[in-house]
C-alpha cells in the first residue's frame, strides 16, 4: 500500500469445491473481521450446496473458467482479477475447508500487510498432515532456494498480499494447478518483496481426512508442486541443464 493509504481495504477469497460443511462458517468468520472485507468465492463447479450457501451468506460467487479441468491456480488467478474490480488494496486467500477459522487469523494476516508485501500463515499441524510440504516442497526449496528454507509452510493456503504484488505476479503467467502456492512464494521472493510468516496456531481442516482417503489426489498435488519448483529453479538458474536438454 502507498504510505498515504494505510487503511486496509481487504478482499477475502475462498477457492471452493464441495465445501458445504464449512463454507458458511468461513464466510461469516471472515466478514466479522474488524476490517470488514468483501468476500469472493471462486467455485470449481461444486455438486453440493456450496454456491447456494455462499450466496445466502453474502459472498460474491464466480465460477472458474475451465469446467472440465478446474484447478487451484485457475481459481486464484480469477479471484485476483475479480478483486481488482473491488478497489481493494489487500487480497487475502483462505482455504474454505478450515473448521476452526477465527477472525483473529483474518485480522493478523491483513494487518501484517500494512508494513509488509506478503504475509503467509503457518500452523501447528498433525504429524501426518501436509505430507507434500514435508516430503516435497520444503526439501526442494532447501536445495534450490536455500534463502527461503526458513519458510515453514510454502504451500500455505492462507496468504495475504498487497494488490500491487498480486498484479505483478499475475503478469508472470502463474501455473494453473497445485503448484501455484509455492510459485507465488518463489516469484515474490525473487522480485525482492518482503515476505513474512505469521503463526496462526492449530489448523483443523477437512482436506486432511480427504487426502488420507484419496492417495491419487495427493500424488497429483505432489507432482504439480515438484514441477513448479523445478521450473522456477531452471528459470533462476539454480539448475544447470545439459545443453541437449530442452525445457
Amino acid at each position: 500500500m502507498d504510505k498515504q493509504d494505510t487503511v486496509p481495504k481487504p478482499v477475502v477469497i475462498f477457492p471452493t469445491k464441495n465445501e458445504e460443511d464449512t463454507i458458511e462458517h468461513v464466510i461469516n468468520t471472515a466478514k466479522k473481521s474488524r476490517h470488514h472485507p468483501d468476500v469472493i468465492v471462486v467455485d470449481a463447479y461444486s455438486s453440493d450446496k456450496t454456491v447456494n450457501i455462499a450466496l445466502e451468506n453474502g459472498a460474491k460467487v464466480i465460477q472458474q473458467d475451465n469446467r472440465m479441468f478446474p484447478a487451484k491456480g485457475i481459481a486464484m488467478k480469477k479471484g485476483i482479477k475479480e478483486a481488482i474490480s473491488f478497489n481493494a488494496n489487500i487480497v487475502l486467500f483462505l482455504d474454505a475447508d478450515i473448521k476452526n477459522l477465527t477472525t483473529e487469523w483474518v485480522d493478523k494476516l491483513v494487518e501484517g500487510c500494512i508494513n509488509c508485501d506478503m504475509v503467509r500463515g503457518y500452523y501447528q499441524r498433525h504429524s501426518r498432515d501436509a505430507p507434500v510440504t514435508k516430503l516435497i516442497a520444503r526439501p526442494m526449496i532447501q536445495i534450490f532456494f536455500p534463502e527461503l528454507s526458513h519458510i515453514e509452510q510454502p504451500l500455505s493456503g492462507e496468504v495475504c498480499a498487497r494488490i500491487e504484488v498480486w498484479k505483478r505476479l499475475l503478469d508472470q503467467n502463474p501455473p494453473d494447478g497445485w503448484g501455484i502456492d509455492v510459485w507465488f512464494l518463489i516469484e515474490a521472493a525473487m522480485a525482492g518483496y518482503h515476505i513474512k510468516e505469521i503463526y496462526l496456531g492449530i489448523k483443523e481442516h477437512t482436506s486432511f481426512e480427504d487426502y488420507r482417503e484419496d492417495v491419487g489426489k495427493l500424488a497429483k498435488m505432489a507432482e504439480q508442486v515438484e514441477f513448479a519448483i523445478i521450473k522456477e529453479a531452471i528459470k533462476y538458474q539454480r539448475i544447470e541443464l545439459h545443453k541437449d536438454v530442452k525445457t
